[in-house]
C-alpha cells in the first residue's frame, strides 16, 4: 500500500485543485457574480461580521477579488504541485470561512441550496482536513513541480560530469520527470471540459427556454398542470407614473412563508421548506417568461431576490411593503438599501396607526412618500381597511398608487370575530382580509390613482377564475397574487381571459 500512497494522494490533490480552479473560473466568467448576497444570508455566530462586510462596497470588492483569484491560484497550485504547502494552507483558510458562514447545523441551513444532506460535516469540512493533511506532508511525498524543483536544486551542476551517462540513470530521471508532470494530463482534461461547458446550456436554462413544465416531478403523475407550451400569451402591462407594471403581480407571502393557512399551523414551515433559494429563483424566472415583471414582498426577501437577479440576469422588479423597522422611514431606508424599485406603506402598520389614532402618523406618511419620490421611485399607501384609505384621502395624502385588499366573502370560512378588538383590523381573523368589499369598491371608484388589489383570492380560499374576475370587474387596475411555480401558467391564462372580457365601470388607471 505504501508503494501507491504517493500516487493516490497526488491524485487527491489534483482533484481538489480541479474543484477550486473550476469554482474560481466560473465566478470570473460571470460579471454579475458577487459574494455579497452569500454573506448576507449567513446566520451563525459570525453573521454580523459577514453582514458588515457585505454592506461596504469597498470591502465587498476586495472580498470578491480574493474569492475569485484565491480559488483560481490555489486550484492551479494544487493542479501542478507548485507551492503546495502554502496553497493548501490558503485553501484551508478559505474553506474555514465558507464553513462558518453556512455551517451544516440544524437551524442555520434554511434557504441554502445543497446537493446532499449534511449534519455538522459537509464537503467544506472534509476538504478542509484534506488540505491540512496535504500541507503536513513532506515535499518528496507528492509528485509535482515542488518535488521536481527540490531535486533540481539538490543536483550539483558544477560538479565534474561523469565519464559516461548510464542508460539507467537517464531512464530514472525521465521517469521522475513524468511522475512530477502527472498533473499535466488532468490540466488538459480540465481545459477540454471548460471548453465544452462553454458550449452547453444548463439543464435548467433549456428547461425554461424550450419546454418547461412548470411542475415538479413529484406532482407530475397526480395532476395535469400547465406548462409554457400551454401559455396563451403574456400578461399585459399598465403604468404607475413612469413605472411599467404587469396587470398580474406576484405576491411574496408564499415565498416568505406567510401562508395565512387558517388552522393549518404546519403550512408556514412546509412552504418555507419548499421554497429554497433555488426554487424561488426558478419560480421568478418562470413568471418572467409569462410576462409578470414584478413581485410585492417584504424587504426581508430582498436577499434572495437580489441573488436571483445576479445569478440569472433576471429583470423582475421588487415592490417593497417597507414592513421592517419601527417606522415607515426606517422601512423605506432598508428597502432603498436593498434595491427595491417601488415602495409603499405596509398595510397592517397603516391600519394600526389609523385605528389607534397614532399621533403624527399622517405627517410621517406624507414625509415617507416624499422621501420615496426623492429616490425617483413610485410611492404608495397600503391598507386592509377601507377606513384607512378614506382617512388618508381626508388628510390630503396623495400617493402614486394604492394597495388595498379586495375579495368576496363567498367562501365557507369567511368569518369575523366581533369580540376581537385587536388590530390590524377589529374583528380580524386569519381568514378574512377585506371586511367591507362593497364599500371598498364604491370608495376606490372615486380615486384617480392606480389601485393594486391584493388578497384577491382570500389567501387561497377562492378560485382564481372567480377572484380575478371580481377584482378586475370591480375596479382593480392590477392584482397581486401569491403563486407556486406550478400555478403560474394557469393563473396567467385565467388573467388573460378575464382582462380580455372585463366588465368594469371604473376606468383603467395606469
Amino acid at each position: 500500500m505504501k508503494k501507491y500512497s504517493s500516487y493516490l494522494l497526488t491524485i487527491l490533490r489534483i482533484l481538489i485543485g480541479w474543484h477550486f480552479l473550476y469554482e474560481g473560473i466560473t465566478k470570473l466568467l460571470n460579471p454579475a457574480w458577487t459574494a455579497k448576497y452569500y454573506l448576507l444570508g449567513s446566520k451563525w455566530i459570525f453573521a454580523d461580521l459577514f453582514h458588515w462586510m457585505a454592506s461596504s462596497a469597498g470591502i465587498i470588492k476586495v472580498v470578491d477579488f480574493l474569492n475569485i483569484w484565491g480559488l483560481i491560484l490555489i486550484g492551479l497550485s494544487l493542479f501542478i504541485g507548485l507551492f503546495v504547502r502554502w496553497s493548501s494552507i490558503a485553501g484551508a483558510i478559505l474553506l474555514f470561512f465558507y464553513f462558518i458562514a453556512y455551517p451544516p447545523i440544524s437551524g442555520y441551513t434554511f434557504g441554502v441550496v445543497a446537493e446532499g444532506n449534511y449534519q455538522w460535516v459537509d464537503k467544506n469540512l472534509i476538504e478542509f482536513f484534506m488540505l491540512i493533511v496535504l500541507a503536513s506532508l513532506p515535499v518528496d511525498f507528492l509528485f509535482g513541480a515542488d518535488r521536481w524543483l527540490r531535486h533540481w536544486k539538490e543536483e550539483k551542476p558544477n560538479a565534474p560530469a561523469p565519464a559516461a551517462a548510464t542508460e539507467d540513470g537517464f531512464s530514472n530521471k525521465r521517469r521522475e520527470l513524468l511522475r512530477d508532470m502527472i498533473g499535466v494530463p488532468f490540466l488538459g482534461a480540465f481545459a477540454y471540459v471548460l471548453y465544452k461547458k462553454s458550449n452547453w446550456d444548463s439543464f435548467e436554462k433549456k428547461y425554461l427556454l424550450e419546454k418547461p413544465d412548470a411542475i415538479s416531478s413529484a406532482t407530475l403523475k397526480s395532476f395535469q398542470l400547465s406548462s409554457l407550451a400551454d401559455l396563451k400569451g403574456t400578461v399585459p402591462k399598465g403604468k404607475i407614473g413612469d413605472f411599467e407594471l404587469s396587470r398580474l403581480v406576484m405576491g411574496g407571502n408564499l415565498i416568505g412563508g406567510w401562508s395565512h393557512a387558517r388552522d393549518l399551523i404546519y403550512v408556514d414551515k412546509l412552504i418555507k421548506m419548499y421554497h429554497t433559494d433555488e426554487k424561488v429563483m426558478m419560480t421568478l424566472q418562470l413568471a418572467e417568461k409569462c410576462g409578470i415583471n414584478a413581485i410585492i414582498s417584504n424587504p426581508a426577501q430582498l436577499r434572495v431576490f437580489n441573488k436571483y437577479k445576479h445569478e440569472t440576469g433576471g429583470k423582475m422588479k421588487f415592490i417593497s411593503d417597507c414592513g421592517v423597522g419601527k417606522t415607515f422611514i426606517e422601512g423605506i431606508e432598508a428597502s432603498v438599501k436593498g434595491g427595491a424599485d417601488v415602495m409603499y406603506s405596509h398595510g397592517g402598520k397603516s391600519d394600526f396607526a389609523v385605528y389607534n389614532n397614532t399621533p403624527g402618523f399622517f405627517e410621517e406618511l406624507h414625509k415617507g412618500l416624499e422621501l420615496i419620490r426623492s429616490y425617483g421611485k413610485p410611492a404608495g399607501v397600503g391598507a386592509h381597511r377601507v377606513e384607512t384609505i378614506r382617512a388618508c384621502v381626508e388628510h390630503g395624502i396623495k400617493p402614486d398608487f394604492w394597495v388595498k385588499t379586495l375579495h368576496t366573502h363567498d367562501y365557507w370560512s369567511a368569518q369575523v370575530d366581533l369580540e376581537n378588538k385587536d388590530v390590524p383590523e377589529p374583528g380580524w381573523r386569519d381568514n378574512n382580509f377585506c371586511h367591507k368589499p362593497e364599500e371598498t369598491i364604491a370608495f376606490m371608484s372615486t380615486l384617480e390613482e392606480p389601485w393594486i388589489a391584493f388578497k384577491t383570492l382570500a389567501a387561497g380560499a377562492l378560485k382564481p377564475e372567480n377572484g380575478f374576475k371580481y377584482a378586475f370587474d370591480n375596479g382593480a387596475d392590477f392584482i397581486c397574487v401569491g403563486m407556486y411555480d406550478f400555478q403560474i401558467v394557469e393563473d396567467v391564462n385565467i388573467a388573460l381571459n378575464i382582462i380580455g372580457n372585463v366588465n368594469r365601470s371604473r376606468p383603467w388607471r395606469g
